[in-house]
């Protein structure tokens, strides 16, 4: 049984532990599933997302952590590239070798049940990145996609980038 973490927003505990995870994230080819990572030695690169899904407007998330069958058919990629299809242990041991995981995610195609629930746990909201893997230093793009409106800091980035 592969151990995969999901992040959420620390108002959904109850829901998750009674119901478990609903599979409303939108996937490639429009699929509906889960998002979520194995468990890694590294606590970095296994809760690499709470910065980014932080940006999102959550003050506070949480990791679920949960247990799915060896072959259970996931998408595996990095969040850039379109997904390969593998069983979840095989999808585990890819990110695993990666001399960088950052940016790597899982996609599993149903919701997970209560019952395969193993624990919830608070997570550290600093861990992770932000905008991109490995972005620190560079200047923040300043288009509207990457830069919405109404996002902190955004006028000051779109004023600074256009000289």
């Amino acid at each position: 049984m592969t151990m995969l973490v999901h992040i959420t927003a620390a108002k959904n505990i109850r829901s998750v532990r009674r119901s478990g995870i609903r599979a409303v994230s939108g996937g490639h080819e429009e699929a509906v599933g889960v998002y979520c990572l194995p468990v890694l030695p590294s606590y970095q690169a296994t809760h690499q997302w709470v910065r980014e899904l932080r940006r999102g407007g959550q003050r506070t998330l949480v990791s679920v952590y949960f247990r799915v069958p060896d072959d259970e058919p996931v998408q595996v990629g990095h969040y850039s590239r379109f997904p390969a299809e593998l069983g979840s242990a095989e999808a585990a041991a890819l990110i695993a070798a990666q001399p960088d995981p950052r940016g790597y995610e899982l996609f599993i195609l149903r919701p997970i049940r209560a019952g395969e629930i193993h624990r919830i746990r608070r997570v550290n909201q600093l861990t992770g990145w932000r905008y991109m893997p490995g972005a620190h230093g560079r200047p923040p793009c300043a288009c509207p996609i990457c830069n919405p409106r109404g996002q902190y800091s955004a006028a000051k980035i779109r004023a600074v980038r256009r000289g």
